[in-house]
């Protein structure tokens, strides 16, 4: 079994998945009878899946500390936000920064809903997996 097919097996699944979507309340109209719910992301059984053997792995892993991801994103000249981990060249960077990057995005969906939605849309988490796929066959 190779290092980190854990998560890479998730490559497939998050290409030929519906990964999440929005949830808008259209229903109530905010009255206190009918008060409107916050918008939220509603994500597929396979991202809950991968966030959780993310974590699991850091967890097990000797290569990263899990609370140390920010830093191990600014040595490798990336900020903690969106644009920067987005941009990110994926295929110059170790394994302990690609699964910083992993975590960031996890972990920024704690603080902003849907931005981990926006990092898989946009195909950052599968060019991560993939890039953790490639040094395995390394």
């Amino acid at each position: 079994m190779k290092k980190y097919s854990a998560l890479t097996r998730y490559i497939n699944l998050l290409e030929n998945d519906n990964v999440g979507e929005w949830i808008v309340d259209k229903e109530n109209d905010g009255s206190s009878e009918r008060p409107m719910h916050f918008p939220f992301v509603s994500y597929s059984i396979a991202v809950h899946m991968l966030e959780d053997d993310i974590y699991k792995f850091a967890q097990e892993s000797d290569e990263i500390v899990p609370s140390k991801y920010a830093k191990i994103l600014q040595a490798n000249g990336i900020e903690w936000n969106y644009d920067s981990m987005i941009k990110a060249d994926a295929s110059v960077l170790d394994a302990q920064c690609i699964l910083a990057l992993l975590i960031a995005s996890c972990r920024a969906e704690r603080f902003c809903d849907g931005v981990l939605l926006g990092f898989i849309k946009s195909g950052a988490v599968i060019r991560w997996l993939k890039r953790l796929q490639k040094l395995d066959e390394a």
